[in-house]
């Protein structure tokens, strides 16, 4: 047996932190967009095992989404499944666009169906949980404003507009960046950059590129951070508009051109 899915990224129209639980994790209000960006990933019945083909030299080691997803799932078959898992990286790495998630809740979708586990969607959306905040959205396939740690949803309508994503080509852990976050607050002024992210200030402050960038071009252009980052967005309705947008883009970054999705291609395996 042979399945071959796109694995899509998100965006945040919004990110605000509300405050920290006890356990660690912060409670969020965001607002999770799908969009048209994808890793191609093929899943293929092994004897045992879980091997990992991709193009991705950091994705080699087993501390990824992917096998962990796989090995949460093995863990429950009676049987000793095996598979073979190849991906194609498309979505940045470590940007904000929850290509990590993405990768683990298609793993743990197909291989519910490839080896006939019989989990419903909120045990699987469980066994996401214990690998990733985000991995319960993407298990979820509709796009939804989100609030506790990103992982309790209510449906929403697409967006209708066309972006433009921006990649500065910056690694940001997000456990970094929301330990950042945690010290900047003592700091007022750290944090008053932009309040359709709590991560901007943070972000601009260790970025000094990113933050000329955004000098120059936010009042001109509404610019949009999503997740921790590293990865911007700005909307665009017309031609003209996007013409305008990529001629400020550094030309040491890359962009990649999207367009909203009214649900997750994944849905089916649900």
């Amino acid at each position: 047996m042979k399945v071959s899915i796109s694995s899509p990224a998100k965006i945040n129209l919004h990110l605000k932190i509300l405050d920290k639980n006890s356990d660690g994790y912060h409670n969020l209000d965001t607002s999770f967009q799908f969009i048209d960006l994808y890793d191609f990933m093929t899943f293929e019945q092994a004897k045992d095992g879980i091997l990992i083909d991709t193009n991705n030299s950091s994705l080699n080691a087993k501390e990824n989404t992917i096998y962990k997803a796989a090995v949460s799932l093995q863990e429950l078959s009676k049987k000793n499944f095996g598979v073979k898992i190849t991906i194609k990286k498309n979505i940045p790495i470590g940007a904000g666009l929850g290509g990590g998630s993405s990768n683990a809740a298609s793993t743990i979708m197909v291989l519910n169906k490839m080896w006939g586990l019989n989990l419903n969607q909120d045990q699987m959306m469980n066994i996401g949980r214990t690998i990733g905040a985000d991995v319960p959205f993407f298990i979820n396939c509709k796009n939804a404003f989100a609030s506790g740690i990103g992982d309790i949803f209510q449906e929403k309508e697409s967006d209708i507009s066309k972006y433009i994503i921006i990649d500065p080509k910056i690694f940001n852990s997000t456990q970094k960046m929301f330990s950042d976050y945690e010290k900047s607050k003592k700091n007022k002024n750290a944090l008053l950059k932009d309040d359709q992210n709590s991560f901007w200030g943070i972000f601009l402050k260790s970025n000094q590129e990113v933050e000329d960038f955004y000098k120059k071009n936010s009042k001109k252009h509404k610019i949009y951070l999503s997740g921790s980052g590293s990865t911007m967005f700005i909307k665009y309705n017309s031609d003209a508009q996007k013409d305008k947008i990529l001629k400020i883009i550094p030309s040491n970054w890359r962009f990649f051109l999207a367009k909203p999705l009214q649900y997750s291609p994944l849905k089916e395996f649900v």
